[in-house]
């Protein structure tokens, strides 16, 4: 398989490269040899070959990860390129591979000794081989060991290089994989947060649709029951039959818009009255119906610029007022009450004020005592379109009901 990087080129070289450099410093040695060795020396040399193929095969391939081993084969190789330069100058050939990987089989305190162990085989192979026999050899082999030791000195520094840059991909790869295992980590307390707000959803989901039930079941069922209930008290009392069958009819027809809400509830729709009008036109409605029912005076007035609202809005605040007249009708003890819807710019206003007996906010309101759905109901709904509900009551001084929400045009 061809490499296809750098350090996948030189893995190769440093496998097979002695090798080839022992074959051809062989090869060209047998060449030389008459000229350099005798026939003891040839031999010797020959067994120094043989002894040079065993390290290699032992060694197989230079490995960082075993330290001691590498220094070992590095010495040794070291000791047989120099004897074989003693016989024959020519082995120096296999001898350069010193050059290329001290740096990678030595700690970085021995790297410079063996590059010098190197330079100084290196530069007896260049002046004639060693011990030099004349002065001439000897200055030759200082100038040699000199440019051998510069060039021993250019390669431990691009060694340590390499080794930086070895250490930095080796840190990186380290800070990469526990990133890594951080973001596994961070994944899957992710997904396990995700299932337990799915759960916590689904369960806020179940409780809200409960609290709309149970809200609309008060605001409909409840109501129109309390409606029905006091028209036939008041067909039980009434002496007159015309009288007696005018407020049986108020009751049937009470009871069948109570089942038409209660329907409506259940599939989450908006109330009857705005199917076919807009809000103002709903509550004028409902004030009216309220006033008859009731006998109470009642006034329905708006103020401000008119405008289309979102469907939620509208049933909320028609909801709202609803139960605030339902709360006048069974406590306040009124004799008016006056319904004002204002139109405000980016907000729409609902207040309901009656002449009635009043009470204390500090304290339990009475008014919700009955079910637990009066201004509670109507603050979580207002609540619920991002807007408030306030009352001002006193004893005796009547009570004012007002709904803030946004105003959100409809569509």
């Amino acid at each position: 398989m061809t490499p296809t990087t750098v350090e996948e080129r030189w893995d190769r070289f440093f496998r097979w490269g002695p090798y080839g450099l022992l074959a051809l410093a062989t090869a060209i040695g047998a060449v030389t040899a008459e000229i350099f060795m005798n026939r003891t020396e040839t031999y010797a040399a020959a067994g120094l070959v043989l002894a040079v193929l065993a390290l290699q095969a032992w060694w197989g391939a230079p490995r960082p990860g075993h330290p001691v081993r590498g220094q070992v084969y590095f010495a040794l190789r070291t000791a047989l390129a120099a004897a074989l330069c003693w016989y024959n100058p020519l082995f120096s050939i296999y001898a350069v591979i010193g050059y290329f990987d001290a740096g990678r089989l030595l700690p970085a305190r021995r790297a410079r000794l063996g590059l010098l162990a190197t330079a100084v085989t290196m530069a007896g192979a260049q002046s004639g081989g060693l011990p030099p026999a004349s002065a001439l050899q000897w200055a030759l082999f200082g100038a040699l060991l000199v440019l051998n030791v510069c060039l021993a000195l250019v390669f431990a520094h691009l060694g340590d290089k390499e080794a930086e840059r070895t250490a930095e991909r080796a840190a990186t790869i380290a800070e990469l994989e526990r990133a890594n295992t951080r973001l596994e980590q961070a994944l899957a307390e992710n997904e396990g947060l995700h299932a337990q707000l799915l759960v916590q959803a689904r369960e806020a989901g179940v409780a809200d649709e409960r609290r709309r039930l149970a809200a609309e079941i008060h605001d409909t069922i409840a109501q129109g029951l309390a409606g029905i209930v006091a028209q036939l008290q008041v067909v039980t009392a009434a002496p007159d039959p015309r009288v007696a069958r005018e407020h049986l009819e108020r009751a049937t027809a009470l009871a069948r818009y109570s089942l038409g809400e209660a329907r409506r509830s259940v599939h989450d729709l908006g109330p009857a009255a705005l199917e076919h009008g807009t809000l103002p036109d709903a509550l004028h409605r409902t004030v009216t119906d309220w006033s008859e029912r009731t006998g109470v005076a009642a006034r329905f007035t708006v103020t401000g610029t008119e405008e289309s609202l979102h469907d939620e809005v509208a049933a909320t605040l028609l909801r709202i007022a609803e139960e605030a007249l339902a709360n006048t009708a069974r406590h306040a003890h009124a004799t008016r009450t006056g319904v004002t819807l204002s139109y405000m710019g980016d907000e729409v206003t609902l207040d309901v004020r009656d002449d009635g007996s009043g009470f204390e906010p500090s304290a339990v309101p009475p008014r919700t005592r009955a079910g637990g759905f009066g201004l509670d109901g109507m603050r979580a709904r207002a609540a619920r379109l991002a807007g408030t509900l306030s009352v001002e009551s006193e004893p005796g001084g009547g009570t004012a009901v007002s709904a803030r929400v946004p105003l959100v045009p409809h569509g």
